[in-house]
């Protein structure tokens, strides 16, 4: 039997698992200090600021038969750069020492690398912000869990970025998943295919870059 374009992006976005990155596997473990998350912390958020701009662009490119529901996802988007903010400061860096940040050149790269993935067709951009949200909720429960059960980060700063976007993912993954089923040409299928798989790329790239600098 055939898989779908959305079963295919599934099961890739399974096989390439943020759960499955070292850094993610020593979190879990409570295997991090404070440094290592702090610096997370920064690295991440050159994606976290970006991801507006990232829905944004899909926008753009969208029929007005999907503006109402993208647009919402936008502006869901735009509130949690500031929980991502909060998250920040639970771990003692303030508001103005992580705007001036600029982020290390991989980090960088990686958020350059998605925002060039939403530059480029509908089923492109729609294809990657699908491959980055689908697994967010499920890593959220994640973090949630370490923070609380090995970092002692329990207030509602460290964790309602993470809590937010265990439910509100689910619904922005929902939206991205009902387009990329109307997507039945060979061609739109393939440069989808080719799409979630830059963003998981895109997004372990990030990982890598925090694993490289905080932690090896």
């Amino acid at each position: 039997m055939v898989k779908s374009l959305v079963e295919e992006i599934d099961g890739i976005v399974e096989k390439k698992s943020l759960l499955k990155h070292p850094f993610y596997q020593m979190w879990s473990k409570g295997e991090l200090n404070e440094d290592h998350l702090k610096g997370y912390s920064r690295e991440y958020f050159q994606l976290v600021k970006q991801v507006p701009t990232l829905v944004s662009n899909t926008l753009e490119k969208s029929e007005s038969c999907f503006h109402d529901s993208i647009r919402e996802n936008l502006d869901e988007e735009k509130d949690h750069v500031a929980l991502w903010i909060r998250f920040c400061s639970s771990l003692g860096i303030s508001t103005k020492a992580l705007q001036q940040y600029k982020g290390l050149s991989k980090s960088v790269e990686a958020v350059k690398d998605l925002k060039s993935l939403t530059s480029l067709s509908f089923e492109e951009a729609v294809a990657a912000l699908y491959a980055y949200e689908l697994e967010l909720p499920k890593i959220s429960a994640t973090k949630i869990d370490g923070l609380k059960k090995f970092y002692g980060l329990k207030s509602l700063d460290a964790l309602i970025y993470f809590e937010t976007h265990e439910k509100a993912d689910v619904k922005h993954a929902a939206v991205w998943r009902k387009i990329l089923s109307n997507v039945n040409d060979k061609r739109g299928r393939a440069l989808a295919l080719r799409a979630a798989i830059r963003s998981l790329e895109a997004q372990n790239k990030l990982l890598d870059s925090v694993m490289e600098e905080y932690v090896n």
